[in-house]
Parts: C-alpha cells; structure tokens; sequence
C-alpha cells in the first residue's frame, strides 16, 4: 500500500523538512537518508516511525539546513604548517632558490586552516526533529487510511457483482441440464427414427454431462472467500483498522483471507 507524508518546521536557527513515500510490502524496510550530521539520531527515528507504522517499504527523506553563524570555528594547523616551512627551507637549500614564502601564501596551503564544526546539541536537534517527524507521519497513515477506504470500497463492489453472478449460474445450472436433456433426446430420436429410445442411457449421458458442468466446488468456494472477508471488515471496525499498514495478523489468517 502506497503512502505519502511531507512536514517542514523553520525557525530562526534551523530549516527542517521530512518527507515520507512508501510502496507495500509484506514487513516493514525503512530507508532512511540524512545528512551526515544528523547520523546519531537515526535509531530515535526508527524507533518513533515503528509506532506509527508496522508494514511497507517507506523511505524516508530529511534534509537540515543551519541558520547559526556560529556553526564553525577556524582553526590553525600549527604543526602542518611548521613542516611545511621546514620543507620549502630544505627545497631553498637543495636547489639555491628564494625564501620567498609569506604568510598569506603559506595559509592557502592545504589543511593550514580548517573550519571545525561545533559540537552539536543533541537534544535540541531531536526537539526540533520530532515535532515535524510526527506530523509526517501522522500525514502518512492518514493516507494510508484513505487508499485503504477506496480499496475496500472497491473490492466491495467486485464481490457484489461476482455474488450476483455466482447466483445468476447456480439458477441456470439446472436449466441448462434439462435443456441438454431434451436437445440430447430430440437427436438420438432423429438418428434411430422408429427405434425404441433407451432411458437409461439417456439418463447416464445426463449425468455425466450435468458432473461435468459441475459447479458447486466454485461457488461453494466464492462463498467462503466472502464470508472471510465479511470477518475481516467486521475485525477492522472493532480494532478501527482501515488499510494503514498497522495490522498484526498471524500466517493462519493471511492464508484463509487470501
């Protein structure tokens, strides 16, 4: 069962947006992709998503944008910058060329200054990640909830129109038995003219067709699939169960649904 689910929240620190798609799936896979920074908080998203969901192949779209100026601290690499002076002494000496470094030149040297992250919050992340998680969620199973209603509304209508057909063969079963009786009779009549018709060879022919034509197995089996699914509505208006994946169902009861 598909589903979808989208919040954001923004405040003057943070930009925070969660998206939500999934496709069916027998157990639960969630997929989820983040930014690196937000790694830590990836088992406090599965763990809150499993209360809302319990079966789909969902994934699961977070993107972060920081707002703090104060995010990052440069910083100055005082013993890589030391070799490399040591080294372009060494290349001026080996090679009799200028000493011609500056200092403005040494710090566009790689990894002479570097900008270091802060260390993160992480409790003010998850504060600000949960809200809009949730409501995302909430988004999804709604979803969910709705696909559910127009499927069932739809096989409904399937297992109508089948019971009436079912129901238009099992009045016509007998009909077509009689009908094949008469037809058989008027034609064994026009082959042996004046001879004396066997009954009881009529009688075996009827039967073998009306066994051959046969079908209660079918439709005692259509009535079984009905009565299934009438339990099953009945078991998802007392659980308030509509279709959003949230079902716990054991092997036994898929088989005899399906």
């Amino acid at each position: 069962m598909t589903g979808f689910g989208r919040a954001e929240v923004v405040t003057k620190e943070r930009k925070i947006t969660i998206e939500l798609k999934s496709v069916n799936h027998r157990y639960l896979d969630l997929s989820i992709k983040m930014p690196r920074k937000l790694n830590f908080l990836e088992g406090a998203v599965r763990n809150l998503m499993k209360t809302y969901i319990q079966r789909g192949k969902v994934d699961v779209y977070i993107t972060y944008e920081d707002y703090t100026l104060d995010n990052g601290a440069l910083k100055y690499n005082r013993e890589l910058a030391s070799e490399y002076i040591t080294c372009l002494k060494q290349m001026q000496q080996d090679f009799d060329l200028d000493y011609d470094i500056k200092v403005s030149t040494l710090s566009r040297y790689p990894e002479v200054l570097v900008m270091e992250e802060q260390s993160v919050d992480e409790e003010a992340l998850w504060e600000s990640l949960e809200p809009p998680l949730r409501e995302a969620c909430e988004k999804f199973v709604q979803t969910r909830i709705l696909e559910g209603r127009n499927l069932e509304k739809d096989l409904i209508g399937k297992l109508d129109s089948l019971e009436e057909k079912v129901l238009r063969v099992e009045a016509r079963s007998p009909e077509v038995v009689n009908a094949y009786r008469t037809k058989l009779e008027a034609k064994v009549s026009e082959l042996l003219e004046d001879t004396q018709i066997d009954d009881n060879r009529i009688a075996a022919e009827v039967i073998l067709f009306s066994d051959k034509i046969c079908n209660d197995e079918e439709t005692v089996h259509q009535e079984h699939e009905k009565d299934a699914h009438n339990r099953e509505r009945r078991h998802r208006t007392q659980t308030g169960l509509h279709g959003t994946g949230n079902e716990q169902r054991s092997k036994h009861d898929f088989i005899q649904i399906k």
